[in-house]
C-alpha cells in the first residue's frame, strides 16, 4: 500500500497511473471512489485510503455511482506476494470455487485450508470466500450499470445460483439493493457490451503487430483498433470483439455467449488475454534498474495472451523450428480441418477431445511432430484440472521452450524468460550481457522487450 502522502498527491492530480492501485473512502458521505473520480474533492481529514475495493466495502463504505470502482483496472500484486497466494487468487478469478470448496482448492494447491486462509488474509486482507463474493457482486454492479440484462440474468452471470442469494449478498456488501442501481430492463438480442479499463500507457501498436503476425482465421479477427475471436471455456462458448479506446483508457468489449452463467469467467479471461491489469510504468522502471543502458524499453508493452493453455500448447508445438508465418499457416490449416462449430455456427479452435485420436493426415510434417500434438491432446483430456505445466515435460516432443511459452502466453505468467528462444538469444547478444535473474518477477516483459528490438 502506498503512503498517505503518495495517495493524497495522486488523488489531487487524478493521476490515471494510480487507478485501481488504491481507493478513496470519504467518511462524511460513506462512499468510496477511484482516485480519478471527477466528483468535487473531499477534504483530506474526511478521507481514508484502502488498497482494495473490497476492503473499503467491508469497512462499510458503498461504491460511487459516478466513477464506478468496479470499472477500475485490477492490481496485479505480483511483487512481494508468495507464489501460492498469487496462484490461489488466479484460480479463484478463473472460477475454481464455483465447482469446488475452499478445502478442495487448498488440496489442489497442496496446502491446508487453514494455511490458504492465512495466506489470503495476509496478502489480500480477506478470506477466499469473501473475496469471491466481492468479485461476483463487483461484476454484477458493472453489468447493472453497463448492460440491458435483467437483474435475474445478472445474478446468474455473476456466478450466483439463486436470485435471493444474489440480492442478499449485494445488499450487504454495497448497502444498496440491485434495483437501486437501475430499474428492470428487457433483454435484447444484441451482444453484451462492457467497458474494461487499463492503466495507461497501453502500446496498442505493438500488441496489434504481434497478433497480426499470428492471427488464426477465421477464429480471430483484427482491425485498425480492434481485436476479436471465438472462444470456448468448458461448456461456455461464443465470441468477443474488443475496441481500443485510448482516450478513455480502456476497451469497449462486445461479448456473445451461449450461457450467461459463464460470463464472469469470460470477462476475467478477456482481461488476461489483453493484459489489462498490468502497471506498465512500474514494470519498466523495475526493469530499467536491472538492464544495460543500451537496451531501450518501449512504453506500455503488454503480454499478448492466448485463450487457454491447450491452444497455447498446440501453437507452441506447431511453431517449433519454423517461421512465425509458417506456424500461422499450419494453425489455419488445423482449424480448417478440425475446427468445431460454436454459437451461430462460428468456428472454434479444436478442443483436446477433438484431437486426441487425430492422425493429422492433412499436415506435411514429420510423424514425431504429429505424435506430439496427439500426445498433448490425450494428456490434457486425462489431466483436465492439472495446471502444473511442468508435468508436460513428460510428453514426448514437448520441451522446456514449449512449456515456458505456454506459461507465458497461456497462463500469462509474468516471470518467464525465454532464454532458449533464438530471437531472444539474438537480441540479448546485441544489448550486452547482464543477469536476467535480477529482472524477476517481470521476465516475461523482458522477453517481449527483447523480441521488439529485432
Amino acid at each position: 500500500m502506498y503512503s498517505s502522502e503518495v495517495c493524497q498527491q495522486a488523488r489531487k492530480s487524478r493521476d490515471h497511473r494510480f487507478d485501481g492501485l488504491f481507493f478513496v473512502a470519504v467518511k462524511s458521505t460513506g462512499i468510496y471512489c477511484r482516485p480519478i473520480c471527477p466528483a468535487p474533492m473531499a477534504h483530506e481529514k474526511n478521507v481514508s485510503y484502502f488498497e482494495h475495493a473490497y476492503s473499503a466495502a467491508a469497512a462499510g463504505f458503498r461504491p460511487c455511482i459516478r466513477c464506478r470502482p468496479d470499472s477500475a483496472p485490477g492490481s496485479y500484486a505480483w511483487l512481494g506476494v508468495e507464489t501460492t497466494a498469487v496462484r490461489a487468487k488466479k484460480l479463484i478469478d478463473e472460477g475454481a470455487l464455483r465447482h469446488m470448496s475452499v478445502e478442495g482448492l487448498s488440496n489442489r494447491l497442496g496446502i491446508s485450508q487453514r494455511y490458504l486462509n492465512k495466506l489470503f488474509k495476509r496478502y489480500y486482507g480477506t478470506s477466499p470466500k469473501q473475496y469471491v463474493l466481492y468479485k461476483q457482486c463487483d461484476l454484477a454492479k458493472q453489468l447493472l450499470q453497463q448492460t440491458q440484462l435483467p437483474i435475474s440474468q445478472i445474478a446468474f452471470a455473476s456466478g450466483f445460483n439463486s436470485l435471493r442469494r444474489f440480492n442478499d449478498a449485494f445488499s450487504k456488501l454495497f448497502s444498496l439493493n440491485p434495483s437501486q442501481f437501475r430499474k428492470e430492463r428487457v433483454i435484447s438480442d444484441t451482444p453484451i457490451k462492457l467497458f474494461m479499463a487499463f492503466r495507461p500507457p497501453y502500446n496498442w501498436f505493438a500488441l496489434h503487430q504481434f497478433f497480426s503476425a499470428r492471427l488464426i482465421e477465421p477464429i480471430e479477427w483484427l482491425g485498425e483498433r480492434k481485436y476479436g475471436r471465438t472462444y470456448s471455456l468448458g461448456e461456455y462458448m461464443g465470441s468477443f470483439t474488443a475496441h481500443f479506446d485510448e482516450v478513455n483508457h480502456g476497451f469497449n468489449v462486445e461479448i456473445k455467449i451461449n450461457d450467461i452463467r459463464g460470463l464472469h469467467l469470460v470477462v476475467a479471461n478477456i482481461r488476461r488475454v489483453l493484459d489489462l491489469d498490468a502497471d506498465p510504468e512500474f514494470i519498466n522502471q523495475y526493469l530499467e534498474a536491472n538492464i544495460p543502458s543500451g537496451l531501450i524499453l518501449e512504453q506500455g508493452l503488454r503480454l499478448p495472451g492466448i485463450w487457454d493453455v491447450f491452444e497455447a500448447g498446440i501453437r507452441a508445438i506447431l511453431g517449433q523450428q519454423v517461421s512465425v508465418s509458417a506456424a500461422r499457416n499450419l494453425l489455419c490449416t488445423l482449424v480448417e480441418h478440425k475446427g468445431l462449430s460454436g454459437q451461430s455456427n462460428e468456428q472454434l479452435f479444436p478442443t483436446a477431445n477433438a484431437l486426441q485420436n487425430c492422425e493429422f493426415e492433412f499436415f506435411k510434417m514429420p510423424g514425431a511432430r504429429k505424435s506430439a500434438l496427439r500426445s498433448l491432446a490425450q494428456y490434457c483430456v486425462e489431466h483436465k484440472n492439472n495446471d502444473d505445466l511442468d508435468t508436460w515435460l513428460d510428453i514426448k516432443g514437448v520441451g522446456p521452450w514449449t512449456v515456458d511459452y505456454v506459461k507465458m502466453r497461456g497462463q500469462s505468467n509474468p516471470d518467464i524468460y525465454l532464454g532458449g528462444d533464438l530471437g531472444v538469444k539474438k537480441a540479448f547478444a546485441q544489448c550486452g550481457s547482464f543477469d536476467t535473474q535480477t529482472c524477476a518477477p517481470f521476465r516475461s516483459y523482458l522477453t517481449f522487450h527483447l523480441w521488439r528490438t529485432l
